[in-house]
């Protein structure tokens, strides 16, 4: 199964992602597991340095910036 993790210490724009990927999710129709990552030090350990980040497949895809639902979908889908 897919793993998907949202990284941020939960402020708006990390939630505001999340919703975004569970959208995501839907439109494609592929299983995932979302994570939400709020500890400093897996934060950086993905060498995020703003946050929300975004982690698909154990991949860092963005990072200090919301992406579109589309986006976030093709991303879903290379994974």
């Amino acid at each position: 199964m897919l793993e998907i993790k949202v990284l941020g210490p939960g402020c708006a724009n990390c939630r505001k992602l999340e919703e975004l990927v569970r959208e995501a999710l839907a439109t494609t129709g592929i299983e995932a597991k979302i994570l939400k990552v709020t500890a400093m030090d897996e934060i950086l350990a993905h060498d995020v340095l703003k946050t929300p980040g975004l982690v698909i497949g154990g991949k860092l895809v963005s990072s200090g910036r919301i992406p579109t639902t589309a986006t976030i979908a093709e991303w879903i889908r290379a994974a």
